[in-house]
């Protein structure tokens, strides 16, 4: 092990290459393979977010949790893999900085996988700044001479303390597809989502910040975001939770998913030059 001042280099599960990282306000781990971020835990609170203990590290494999980034589709591609493939390669650290405030920002890229043939040319920045908040950013450069369509999602896993007493704000008034019933096209009607079955929404054409309202925790999590017309909230309950794999029975009751991204009808089309940056930063509150 390799300490270089408030990083830590380690093995992680599997064998896999982690980074720990130390900060007056708060600790994180993230794993090279996906840049998956798996951890994020303020001095004195709970964690932010949640990670099954069922998940697989394995190369090639995706983890299950913390923030995988989804890229350069979302959902399923005949004959590829889910949620493309960003998350289930390993990805290159390439800077360690340390801010005025103490916080650190580590930028990673992305080597392109032999998946990508086919692609017009691109290159992926990561950058993970880790403080009194988590902040996030994922930068895309068509490098082509041809136009590129992408997706991008930061699909992020938060814990909560029950999912029963957890509500989302700040979707009212979006269009949303509702994948649980075969992606209807709705509008949502209410200032506080909640949660009492298979959850699986698109919202489109939204820019808003929202909020999880954890009653458990007593917490608010802030979830800001740039770049990001979609947002998506998950929860699989009680069935779909059973056929996954790498993710226990019972785990559904401790997160929720709010993702920030560009999908669906919001996908994008970057010119030849041209940059995608999606941005969230995460913060907590007391409430």
């Amino acid at each position: 092990m390799e300490k270089s001042g408030l990083i830590i280099f380690s093995k992680g599960n599997g064998g896999l290459p982690l980074l720990k990282v130390h900060t007056p306000m708060s600790d994180a781990e993230i794993y090279l393979h996906g840049a998956h971020v798996t951890h994020f835990q303020r001095k004195g609170e709970e964690p932010l977010l949640f990670l099954s203990g069922s998940s697989r590290f394995e190369e090639g494999q995706p983890i299950r949790g913390g923030i995988p980034i989804i890229f350069p589709w979302f959902g399923p591609r005949e004959g590829k893999l889910m949620h493309g493939f960003a998350r289930n390669h390993p990805w290159e650290l390439k800077e360690i900085d340390t801010n005025p405030d103490q916080s650190i920002t580590l930028a990673f890229e992305f080597p392109l996988p032999a998946e990508a043939t086919g692609f017009p040319k691109f290159s992926a920045k990561y950058f993970v700044t880790v403080g009194e908040s988590l902040t996030l950013q994922l930068q895309i450069v068509n490098e082509s001479l041809e136009n590129l369509t992408l997706e991008d999602c930061l699909h992020t896993y938060f814990t909560v303390g029950e999912i029963s007493a957890v509500t989302v704000s700040g979707l009212k008034g979006a269009d949303y597809l509702d994948k649980v019933e075969g992606l209807a096209r709705k509008k949502e009607t209410a200032e506080q989502i909640s949660f009492s079955g298979e959850t699986d929404r698109a919202y489109l054409g939204t820019t808003a910040t929202t909020e999880i309202h954890d009653a458990k925790l007593r917490r608010r999590i802030i979830i800001e975001k740039e770049g990001s017309r979609s947002t998506v909230v998950w929860n699989p309950w009680i069935a779909k939770a059973k056929l996954m794999p790498d993710f226990g029975d019972e785990e559904y009751l401790r997160m929720v998913c709010v993702e920030a991204g560009n999908v669906l009808e919001n996908r994008r089309v970057l010119a030849p030059g041209n940059v995608s940056s999606l941005k969230m930063r995460l913060s907590t509150a007391g409430i």
